[in-house]
């Protein structure tokens, strides 16, 4: 009885000692992992898609969806907040890896690849005060004075109305100081993203604010070519995005096509 006992104890031991082994194998095999390699990723304020919140972090639902797929892609995102122009800039000379941004931009076509995959379409939009009459057409715009926020391009539309000899175009510096330069009469429309403005129309006042749509943008992933991998890691983001949306974790694949735009809306513009 205790020869047998003292057989059943020492296997209990050895047991023990063999899961402790084992654990320390697999802790070991985990801290000898590489790290992920990182990617430095743009980001501007865009809220609700992309912005940086009240701790200085990176937040918004582009933000999220950018962070998922890098990870499942394999490697570590680096958010950096700048604005507009500096993302530009720094997409040309490779500071930064990648933005979440919006398709065709005419100072980027030569300096980026755009993902295949669009999670979301923006709307851009004609903000005004009430009593102003609705955008109905492009001419529309013709003898007025236009709003535009600093840095931004609008897909090419900035050059356009500026080329425009009966366009007035005026700049103001965030989404916010538009809506207030409108209620000022310090402009007729307030050229803007529907996202970030529907985020700040929190004043008892701008309920006098009303819009009219102008045209649907695609969002993606703009990655820039002065890094010699932003081929493959186009590619690695689709895929991953693919995969991601197949678990559920993402928005399905959007088939993608011209979208809404403004009757007289510059076709150019549209491709």
């Amino acid at each position: 009885m205790g020869t047998r006992w003292h057989r059943f104890a020492w296997r209990k031991v050895l047991l023990a000692c063999w899961a402790a082994v084992l654990v320390l194998c697999v802790a070991g095999a985990r801290a000898e992992e590489p790290p992920r390699p990182v990617l430095k990723v743009a980001y501007t304020e865009f809220p609700p898609m992309e912005f940086r919140n009240a701790d200085g972090e990176p937040d918004g639902i582009y933000i999220e969806m950018t962070r998922k797929v890098a990870e499942e892609a394999g490697y570590e995102p680096e958010f950096i907040h700048l604005p507009v122009g500096r993302i530009y800039l720094y997409l040309k000379n490779g500071t930064v890896d990648l933005w979440p941004g919006l398709t065709g931009i005419p100072t980027l076509r030569n300096d980026v690849i755009e993902s295949w995959i669009s999670p979301v379409p923006v709307q851009l939009s004609a903000w005004y005060i009430k009593g102003t009459p609705p955008l109905r057409h492009f001419d529309g715009l013709r003898d007025k004075v236009v709003i535009l926020i600093s840095g931004y391009t609008y897909g090419g539309l900035r050059q356009q109305l500026e080329a425009m000899g009966d366009v007035q175009v005026t700049e103001a510096p965030n989404h916010r100081s538009g809506i207030e330069m409108l209620k000022r009469d310090r402009g007729d429309y307030l050229m803007d993203y529907r996202p970030p403005v529907v985020d700040i129309l929190t004043d008892p006042s701008d309920r006098l604010v009303r819009e009219s749509e102008v045209r649907t943008r695609n969002s993606a992933w703009l990655f820039s070519l002065a890094n010699p991998r932003a081929a493959q890691l186009r590619e690695e983001f689709d895929n991953a995005y693919l995969r991601l949306a197949e678990r559920g974790e993402v928005p399905p694949a959007r088939q993608l096509d011209r979208g809404y735009f403004l009757p007289g809306f510059p076709q150019d513009l549209l491709k």
